[in-house]
């Protein structure tokens, strides 16, 4: 049985879409590779789902005692948060809402087996 090796990040300010667009990206990758691809990721997600895999590594590392290089992202979820609703005015007295949604990022580290 594969030890699942958690972090998780809450109430991030991204839309879970954006999110999931770059979870795609790493999913099933391995973590030092997925790290690399997220440096150069010129996408604002991409910066909250690095430190969220970078923090899940650490934990694999230091209460399992598993190395970087044998860790792989076996599931990763971008998870809706809950939206603020902003008030602009418009118009002839109409009311602009605007919704800034956010979301939860959860990464599941495994090790790979020789």
């Amino acid at each position: 049985m594969a030890t699942d090796i958690f972090a998780q990040a809450r109430f991030i300010q991204t839309s879970a879409q954006k999110a999931r667009l770059v979870a795609d990206m790493v999913r099933g990758k391995d973590v030092v590779d997925a790290l690399t691809l997220l440096k150069f990721t010129p996408n604002f997600a991409a910066h909250p789902v690095s430190k969220v895999i970078a923090s899940a590594m650490a934990n694999g590392e230091e209460n399992f005692g598993v190395s970087r290089d044998d860790m792989y992202i076996y599931r990763i979820t971008a998870d809706e948060a809950p939206t603020r609703k902003w008030r602009r005015f418009g118009a002839r007295g109409r009311f602009k809402p605007w919704l800034r949604r956010s979301s939860h990022i959860t990464v599941i580290l495994r090790e790979r087996e020789s």
